[in-house]
């Protein structure tokens, strides 16, 4: 489900920790979609910023799908969907 959200919204995703931060900080990022067997230093500070500026957090369980879904040949720990 998340996965095809993620395709749906490839031209308007920020890829990356520092990417998907500042997508949030800016008020620009809907959703926030996190790879449960990312490195949870990486992803903890993601989702504590995430709920502070009240954006939904979803979980997803591959870092390489995710990365996939997003259009990119790497694995991903993180995207957001932005406006």
């Amino acid at each position: 489900m998340s996965y095809e959200k993620v395709v749906k919204a490839q031209k308007r995703l920020k890829i990356g920790a520092k990417q998907v931060q500042k997508a949030i900080k800016h008020g620009e990022a809907l959703e926030v979609v996190i790879a449960t067997d990312a490195e949870r230093h990486v992803t903890d500070k993601i989702v504590d910023v995430a709920e502070n500026h009240q954006i939904p957090v979803i979980e997803v369980d591959s870092m390489k799908e995710l990365g996939q879904a997003s259009g990119i040949d790497v694995n991903a720990a993180t995207v957001a969907i932005t406006k």
